[in-house]
């Protein structure tokens, strides 16, 4: 910012000239760490979280075809990885969370509801209950509001209802 206005810069002046880049050892970078934050995954996966063609995710997963574990389903993981964490409490997600960004199928996280959550590309903030997304939630009259896809437990609802009092104290509307 200058003043009250936004100023832009070319890369190459603010950083310099870059170095060349080696195409397939960053196709294969990226499938790595693509992997570690969102494996077990497939090829497809790969290529609509990057925005990568199908071709160039298929090269990067090639690249690093000796790290990958094949399961059964076609899915791929990084070798070795250590056992999954915990599933995390009950929590109230924005819209557009990246949760739900880049799979071909968000099938494992809403499951049938997933017209509820995900509309002509525009996502709905949820609460995610065991891994899975449980309701939406919206603001109405400074207070959070839940709509469940069925019955949840008081133990969910109480979490829920804690986490709902941190997101109005954070935006300041309590």
């Amino acid at each position: 910012m200058i003043g009250d206005e936004h100023a832009y810069v070319l890369v190459r002046d603010w950083l310099g000239e870059s170095r060349p880049i080696d195409r397939d050892r960053s196709l294969a970078a990226l499938a790595r760490r693509y992997l570690a934050g969102h494996g077990p995954a497939g090829e497809r996966d790969l290529a609509k979280w990057a925005g990568l063609p199908l071709r160039d995710a298929r090269r990067g997963l090639i690249a690093i075809a000796s790290a990958l574990d094949v399961r059964a389903d076609g899915l791929v993981d990084l070798a070795g990885r250590s056992a999954a964490e915990p599933l995390p409490p009950p929590r109230l997600l924005g819209a557009y969370e990246p949760l739900l960004m880049g799979w071909t199928s968000r099938e494992p996280f809403v499951g049938r509801n997933e017209s509820l959550v995900s509309s002509n590309g525009l996502f709905r903030p949820f609460a995610l209950v065991r891994g899975r997304a449980a309701a939406t939630w919206s603001l109405r009259s400074g207070r959070v509001v839940l709509d469940p896809f069925g019955r949840l437990s008081r133990d969910d609802v109480a979490a829920l209802e804690r986490d709902a009092k941190d997101v109005v104290r954070f935006l300041g509307i309590s």
